[in-house]
């Protein structure tokens, strides 16, 4: 009957407790529930925001990223201080868990100081055209702790952050127009004036090369085997592919309709007696007579 009545004591004890503590839960409970809200509104206005003005989408969704953790990590505390629990000692303890994280994550803090970079820096944004790190491709998503791009065949290639940002990268997108330089070998018994002119007059044919920089057609080195021409222009990236192909097949079979010869890699090669060098040889071996 004791028992009874210490279990009767506690359940009143604690559902006084309950009943007195129930206004406060029900305060966090509704101001976790409108400050969701709130921030979802908020996360909306700013991409709306964004979009209007149209900002690079890495820096658009590292904003909105970094804004929404920081608007949930403050309503969190709000949450956790209506309750009536200590913030200081959470703090605290949220700073130590934090320190043992980072400590273990590394490699992973490096990714995201490296994504911060790339992002803030910009030295190349979403649908550039890059090589870095061994790959090229383009460019489909950058995060905060990596970059994703799709190579020439349409592979997808993940590279960290941190690897990305300390490496030297060469954006091929970056300006408007490349210049190309391609090379044209003829014999040394061909005209070179003559060769010259048929590369000119494809290269004026060519609408989407830049008269400016003008293009040039150069002799660029006279190599072992034969004269080389090096033809030299710019063109838009949109197009810089299709002249490329386009110049070198036209440009061969050009050249060779103008009577140029484009020469293979020679060889001289001897051939020798081995029966005759090899009597040489005896002969060359017989002790000499030597007069008395």
């Amino acid at each position: 009957m004791e028992q009874f009545n210490d279990w009767e004591r506690y359940a009143k004890e604690y559902t006084q407790k309950f009943i007195d503590f129930l206004p406060d839960l029900i305060a966090a409970i509704l101001l976790l529930v409108v400050g969701l809200w709130i921030i979802k509104v908020i996360i909306k206005y700013i991409k709306k925001i964004a979009d209007t003005r149209n900002y690079d989408p890495a820096l658009e969704n590292f904003i909105v990223s970094l804004l929404n953790w920081g608007l949930k990590i403050l309503l969190f505390v709000l949450v956790i201080s209506q309750l009536g629990i200590e913030t200081t000692s959470l703090v605290a303890a949220i700073g130590a868990a934090g320190l043992a994280i980072g400590l273990a994550l590394q490699g992973s803090l490096s990714n995201f100081a490296g994504g911060v970079l790339i992002i803030m820096l910009k030295p190349f944004k979403i649908g550039d055209w890059i090589e870095a790190q061994g790959v090229s491709g383009s460019v489909v998503e950058i995060s905060l702790f990596y970059t994703k791009i799709n190579t020439f065949g349409n592979q997808r290639v993940v590279i960290p952050n941190g690897e990305l940002s300390n490496d030297n990268i060469t954006n091929y997108s970056h300006n408007d127009t490349r210049r190309e330089n391609l090379s044209f070998g003829i014999s040394y018994d061909d005209d070179i004036k003559k060769a010259k002119e048929v590369l000119e007059n494809l290269v004026k044919e060519q609408k989407d090369i830049l008269e400016d920089p003008a293009p040039q057609i150069l002799v660029g080195e006279l190599g072992d085997n034969s004269v080389n021409l090096f033809v030299r222009y710019f063109a838009p990236n949109s197009v810089f592919w299709d002249i490329h192909w386009y110049m070198i097949e036209e440009g061969k079979i050009r050249l060779e309709a103008a009577g140029m010869t484009i020469p293979y890699p020679q060889r001289d090669v001897y051939l020798y007696d081995q029966t005759k060098m090899k009597g040489t040889v005896e002969k060359e071996k017989e002790p000499k007579s030597l007069d008395k």
